[in-house]
C-alpha cells in the first residue's frame, strides 16, 4: 500500500491541512509549546501566522496528528452509520480529511481523493494544449500555401528566363547570318540583347530575393514551432499555477472568513435558521454539543447560579464541599475555551461572607447581605451589551425568563453536567 507522507501532498491538500488542524487547534489538549502560542491567536490568524509551525510538528509527530483527527472526526460522521466518515465534495479538502481523520481504508479513500484532484485540474491544461496546436497547425498551412505559391512564381520565373535565353540565341543565329553588312539589324539585335540581358539580370535578382524570402519563411517556420512548444509547456504551467492560486485563495477566503467546514443538506440548513431565529429570540441551550458551540465563539460570557446547579448536584454534600467541587469543575471549562467566566452564590443571610479561592479565570462572586444570588445574576445580564453572547447556567424557572427577557441564553443543568464530568 502506497505511504502518503505529509511532504509528498500537493501543495494545496497541504493547505487544506493546516487549515483544518488551525480551526480545531484550541480544542487540542497537551500541544507542544510551539503550538500552544498559535492556538491563542484570533482564528484567522492561526493558520496564516503559524501555518509554516503547523505543517512541521504535522509532518513529525504522529501523536498530535492523532488528537487533530479526533477533534476533527465528529464534524463527518455519518448519522446513519457512525463508523462511517462522510467526505467532502471537494477532492483537496476530502484529500485533507482523510490524512488528518484517517478512517478504515483511508489509504484507499486519500488515493482517491488525490486522483481526482489530479483529473480536475486536466481539462483546463488539454483545452489549452489544443488551442496551441490548432494555431501552429494553421500557422504550417499558411506557411504551405506561401510556400507553393512562391515555388508557382519561381518556376514562371524560370520559365520566362529560358524563353529569354532562347530568344537571345536566336537573334544571335540571325545576326549572324545577315552578315556584317547589316548594320541596322545589328543595332536592333544588340538593342534587343540589351534588354533580353537587362530583364535576364531583373529576373536574376527576383529569384534571388525569392529563395531569400523562402529561407526566411522556413527560419520563421523553425521558430514558429519552438515557440509553439514553449507555448504549451507555459500554457500548462500558467493553468497550473492558475489552479493553485485559485485554490489558495479560496482556502485564504475561508480562513479569513473562520467559514467551518460545509456539511449537511439544504434541509438542515433551514433547521439551522429556524434554530437560530429561536436562539436571536433567547432560547436556551439545548444540548452540551450546542452549549460547546457557544462556548466557542469569541467574547462570551458564562455566569454559573452556584448553589441552584452544586445542589442539583451533589445534594449531600455540605455547601462548603459542593463550592469546591463545582469550582474544580468549572475551571477546565474556563481554560479550555477562553470563555469569561464567573460562579456566583446566594449570601443573602450571611453577615460573614464564606471564603472561597477562585481557580484561574474564574470570578466567583457572593451576594451582600440582604439580597439573592438571583438578583445579582439579573443585574449581571443587565449590565452587558446587546449583541454580545450571554450564557446563564441554571434551573431556576424565574431567573431563566428574566434573563432571556434580556437577551441571555439559558444553561439548563442537563446541558451543563456532562462538560462539568
Amino acid at each position: 500500500m502506497e505511504v502518503f507522507a505529509y511532504a509528498t501532498l500537493p501543495d494545496t491538500v497541504r493547505g487544506r491541512i493546516v487549515a483544518l488542524t488551525a480551526g480545531v487547534l484550541p480544542d487540542v489538549v497537551r500541544l507542544p509549546p510551539a503550538l500552544k502560542r498559535i492556538a491563542d491567536f484570533a482564528p484567522a490568524r492561526r493558520a496564516k501566522a503559524g501555518g509554516a509551525m503547523i505543517a512541521s510538528v504535522l509532518e513529525n509527530d504522529e501523536e498530535v496528528r492523532e488528537k487533530v483527527g479526533s477533534q476533527l472526526r465528529p464534524a463527518y460522521v455519518s448519522e446513519e452509520a457512525p463508523d462511517d466518515i462522510v467526505l467532502p465534495e471537494d477532492p483537496a479538502e476530502a484529500a485533507a480529511v482523510v490524512w488528518l481523520v484517517r478512517p478504515d481504508g483511508w489509504e484507499v479513500s486519500l488515493k482517491e481523493a488525490l486522483d481526482r484532484l489530479d483529473a480536475a485540474a486536466v481539462p483546463a491544461v488539454d483545452a489549452e494544449v489544443a488551442r496551441l496546436r490548432g494555431k501552429l497547425a494553421a500557422a504550417e498551412d499558411e506557411i504551405r500555401e506561401v510556400r507553393a505559391d512562391r515555388k508557382a512564381r519561381l518556376d514562371d520565373l524560370k520559365a520566362d528566363n529560358t524563353a529569354l535565353r532562347r530568344k537571345l540565341g536566336e537573334a544571335r543565329a540571325a545576326a549572324r547570318e545577315a552578315g556584317t553588312g547589316l548594320d541596322e539589324a545589328l543595332r536592333e539585335t544588340r538593342a534587343a540583347l540589351a534588354r533580353a540581358e537587362e530583364e535576364l539580370a531583373s529576373r536574376d535578382r527576383q529569384l534571388r530575393q525569392l529563395r531569400s524570402q523562402i529561407d526566411k519563411l522556413e527560419r520563421e517556420a523553425a521558430a514558429e514551432r519552438r515557440t509553439s512548444k514553449t507555448d504549451r509547456e507555459d500554457a500548462s504551467l500558467r493553468a497550473r499555477f492558475l489552479l493553485d492560486t485559485l485554490l489558495d485563495a479560496a482556502g485564504g477566503l475561508r480562513r479569513e472568513l473562520a467559514l467551518p467546514p460545509v456539511t449537511g443538506t439544504p434541509g438542515e440548513r433551514v433547521e439551522a435558521e429556524l434554530a437560530s431565529a429561536d436562539a436571536a429570540a433567547g432560547a436556551g441551550v439545548t444540548s452540551s454539543a450546542h452549549l460547546e458551540q457557544f462556548l466557542a465563539m469569541p467574547r462570551v460570557r458564562l455566569i454559573v447560579d452556584g448553589y441552584n446547579v452544586s445542589k442539583a448536584l451533589w445534594p449531600d454534600s455540605a455547601l462548603d464541599a459542593q463550592r469546591l467541587r463545582l469550582l474544580r469543575a468549572i475551571a477546565p471549562i474556563a481554560a479550555r475555551t477562553g470563555a469569561e467566566t464567573t460562579v456566583v452564590f446566594d449570601a443573602h443571610s450571611a453577615s460573614v461572607r464564606p471564603t472561597a479561592v477562585p481557580p484561574r479565570g474564574v470570578k466567583v462572586l457572593f451576594s451582600p447581605e440582604g439580597v439573592i444570588a438571583d438578583d445579582v445574576i439579573r443585574d449581571l445580564v443587565d449590565a452587558e451589551p446587546a449583541g454580545r453572547v450571554i450564557l446563564v447556567a441554571t434551573d431556576d424557572a424565574e431567573v431563566v425568563k428574566d434573563v432571556r427577557r434580556a437577551g441571555a441564553r439559558t444553561v439548563p443543568l442537563s446541558s451543563l453536567s456532562p462538560l462539568l464530568g
